[in-house]
C-alpha cells in the first residue's frame, strides 16, 4: 500500500488570535473545552519545568508499525510552525521518530511533534532547541520499512478526531486540540478563567478565609 497524501489549503491563523491562545494554559483550555483534550496519557518528555511550550498548526500522519513510511515522507511537507501528529494507534513496538529526524524538524522551525506511539533517542531530543515533544511511550527499537501510511487525514487518539490545521496547544500538563472554527468561541471563555483565577490567588494571599472566597458552609465542630 502506498503512502497517501491528502493536503489542503490552511488558511492562517490570525496573528493577534495566535498571540492570545499562546498564553493560555492547557489547564483552562481544557476546562474550557473538555472536549479538545488530547489523552494525558501522551507526556511530555521533557521533566516538569523543561518541556517547551507548544503551539502550532497540525499536520496528521497515520502509521503503521514497524512501518514509519508517513513520517519519513511528511520531512518534506512539514513547515515552520507545524505540529507533527504522529498516529501509530497507540502501538508503542516501535519507535516512529528520533534525534535524526527530529533534528531536520528543528532545522525547519517545527515547533513539536505528539506521537500516539513511541519515540527514540530521548536525551538527544531534549536538549534541541525549540523543539516540544509529547508522546505515548519511549522505545529504542527503530522502524523496519517506509512504505505506508497516509499524511493529511484526520487521525483519531483516544476518541478525540484531530485534522490537519487544528491548533495543538501543549505545556508541563498536556495537550489540546482545537478545530480553528472554534478559537473564536472558546477564548472568551479562557481568559475570563485566566482573570479568575488570578483574582482568586490574590484574595488568598491577602488572608481572606478561603471558606468565604469559595462560599464554603460552615464546617461541622466533633466534640
Amino acid at each position: 500500500m502506498p503512502i497517501l497524501h491528502h493536503l489542503a489549503q490552511i488558511a492562517p491563523l490570525d496573528p493577534a488570535m495566535a498571540a492570545r491562545w499562546r498564553v493560555i494554559p492547557s489547564s483552562v483550555a481544557a476546562d474550557i473545552g473538555p472536549d479538545c483534550l488530547i489523552d494525558p496519557a501522551i507526556r511530555p518528555i521533557c521533566p516538569p519545568g523543561e518541556q517547551p511550550p507548544l503551539f502550532g498548526r497540525a499536520l496528521t500522519l497515520r502509521c503503521m508499525p514497524p512501518d514509519f513510511g508517513a513520517v519519513q515522507a511528511a520531512m518534506d511537507l512539514v513547515a515552520a510552525g507545524d505540529v507533527l501528529v504522529i498516529d501509530a494507534g497507540g502501538d508503542g513496538s516501535h519507535a516512529m521518530i528520533g534525534d535524526i529526524l527530529c533534528g531536520h524538524l528543528v532545522a525547519k522551525g517545527v515547533a513539536g511533534v505528539v506521537c500516539n506511539g513511541a519515540v527514540r533517542d530521548v536525551a538527544e531530543i531534549r536538549r534541541m532547541p525549540g523543539l516540544s515533544v509529547y508522546t505515548r511511550t519511549v522505545n529504542p527499537r527503530g522502524p523496519l520499512s517506509a512504505r505506508e501510511g497516509s499524511i493529511g487525514l484526520p487521525v483519531s487518539i483516544a476518541g478525540l478526531m484531530i485534522r490537519t490545521g487544528d491548533v495543538i496547544l501543549g505545556d508541563d500538563d498536556g495537550l489540546v486540540a482545537i478545530a480553528p472554527e472554534r478559537l473564536e468561541a472558546l477564548l472568551p471563555g479562557c481568559e475570563d478563567k485566566l482573570r479568575r483565577e488570578d483574582m482568586l490567588r490574590k484574595r488568598l494571599a491577602s488572608g481572606e478565609r478561603a471558606q468565604d472566597i469559595f462560599g464554603l458552609p460552615d464546617p461541622l465542630r466533633m466534640g
